[in-house]
């Protein structure tokens, strides 16, 4: 049996302002945008070169999913972005006015930066260690 995760849904406040953060300062590659009705959409960005997970965006529908909006985690890093180059992505990312939390570090596992999406979810952005 094969099984793999397909997409990620991560609650946002605007569709537009969401798909111009990941696909502009980001550089992901926009998949989907298809209108399923008046006030929701079927939105998918990911990595360039990402094959299977992709990032659903979800505009919250109610006041509860907009108390999520930026802590869909409880502070914890959300997601882990993984790189074949570091410094090329966290110098690209600096100078798209991404915000760092967390400096540059070398860990067992890899070289390690945090940095704030757009509404504040902490992410990862990793450059693992070859094993």
């Amino acid at each position: 049996m094969k099984q793999h995760l397909a997409h990620i849904a991560i609650v946002v406040k605007d569709y537009d302002e969401a798909i111009d953060f990941y696909t502009k300062k980001l550089g992901f590659v926009l998949i989907e945008d298809t209108v399923l009705s008046e006030h929701k959409r079927w939105v998918l960005v990911a990595p360039k070169g990402s094959t299977e997970c992709r990032l659903l965006l979800a505009k919250a529908a109610n006041q509860q999913q907009e108390l999520s909006i930026g802590n869909q985690t409880g502070g914890r890093v959300f997601l882990f972005l993984h790189t074949d180059d570091f410094w090329r992505d966290y110098e690209q990312y600096k100078n798209n006015d991404v915000k760092f939390v967390r400096e540059p570090a070398t860990e067992e596992y890899g070289t390690v930066a945090v940095f704030e999406d757009l509404y504040g979810n902490l992410w990862d952005l990793v450059e693992p260690v070859n094993k």
